[in-house]
């Protein structure tokens, strides 16, 4: 759920006018303030407009350019966001803010070499400014320079101690270094920061879930969908804790939620279907598990178990050809050769369930 939103930092006062073209320079400031009100709404092409209309009529004002490219990149256009960017630091060199945005953009289109010598620039102007340290450790993470980005996040919690989201961030290092402690107390720490943060809860939930504390996983992915109820990964992965307490009507509900909300995913058919495997319900199984096979076709332990509910709907034909499929995905998934053993037993093949069963016994699989 982390960085995936546009961020633009609040922009700066009016653009400079040159004196001796006060019709021209009180145009311009209009047009520039028209821009921001639209932009405030997220009408991003009328804010384009505007801006640019601003930029024609004041062809010198840095902050115009840096507006036009915080527009552009709110419509998700980051090329010709940077290039404004460009234009306004070339106009205004000590312009921290557009160094801040492009730096954004960069590591948007995951270049986060550029993105830190940006957000370097702008802490070397602004060495206060707590949200560029925060940006720059995010770009540093996205690098995988883990250490770096901790020293960063340090840094703007020290600028700006209540700074709730350089927490929760942090947190997201210490998740990835798999340092759950660390990663749990600086997630608490953001949500007594900002109770509204539900990136804080999410995570949080997923360190109690990597723990097997699944009430308290739970409780915090029911907050965070109380605060972000689209969000379909809350809803998959309070899904995922609610099967590991065995409440399978509430995972099921999860899971159709999940579905709705991002309709191709195909991990959410796949654990759906589970919910019914458990109710013995084979028909929904292999309903499921088909729909998410056309979306991911590559996994076998999905026609693994497609084809055991095959088997045990006694469809033996159609269980030997999934088992098939999983053995082409993967020679080495030992599970699909003692399942079409099974099937091939069913059958009467004999000698061929044997060598399947031999297979799977090489590849280190028991038969139960």
């Amino acid at each position: 759920m982390n960085s995936r939103r546009w961020h633009w930092l609040v922009a700066l006062a009016g653009i400079v006018l040159l004196p001796g073209v006060v019709v021209s320079a009180e145009a311009a400031t209009d047009a520039y303030q028209k821009g921001e009100v639209c932009l405030e709404k997220g009408e991003f092409d009328s804010a384009i407009t505007a801006f640019t209309d601003a930029i024609r009529l004041s062809p010198k004002s840095a902050e115009a350019y840096y507006s036009r490219g915080r527009a552009y990149g709110g419509k998700g256009d980051f090329d010709k966001a940077i290039a404004d960017f460009t234009k306004a630091i070339r106009l205004d060199p000590k312009l921290a803010a557009a160094y801040s945005c492009r730096g954004f953009a960069y590591r948007l289109k995951g270049d986060f070499d550029k993105a830190i010598a940006d957000y370097s620039e702008a802490i070397r102007l602004t060495p206060k400014d707590a949200k560029a340290w925060c940006s720059r450790g995010t770009a540093r993470k996205g690098k995988g320079d883990l250490d770096h980005a901790i020293a960063d996040y340090d840094e703007a919690i020290r600028l700006k101690p209540e700074y709730a989201e350089a927490w929760c961030l942090r947190g997201i290092v210490y998740w990835t270094r798999t340092d759950l402690d660390k990663a749990a107390t600086d997630y608490t720490e953001a949500i007594r920061l900002d109770p509204r943060l539900a990136d804080a809860y999410y995570n949080r939930g997923n360190v109690y879930l990597k723990k097997r504390d699944l009430d308290k996983a739970i409780a915090d992915y029911t907050a965070a969908v109380r605060l972000t109820p689209k969000d379909a990964e809350v809803y998959y992965n309070r899904g995922t804790a609610y099967c590991g307490r065995g409440d399978d009507d509430k995972a099921n509900a999860d899971f159709t939620e999940a579905i709705r909300l991002k309709p191709k995913w195909a991990d959410a058919y796949f654990n759906r279907g589970m919910t019914y495997w458990k109710k013995g319900d084979f028909d929904k199984v292999i309903a499921d598990f088909t729909q998410g096979i056309r979306l991911n076709p590559r996994s076998a332990e999905a026609y693994c178990t497609r084809g055991s509910a095959y088997g045990n709907k006694g469809e033996h034909d159609k269980a030997i050809a999934d088992f098939t499929e999983a053995i082409r995905l993967d020679p080495g998934y030992a599970p699909a050769y003692y399942c079409r053993g099974l099937a091939r037993e069913k059958r009467g093949e004999k000698s061929q369930a044997e060598e399947d069963f031999a297979q799977a016994r090489k590849l280190g699989y028991r038969r139960k």
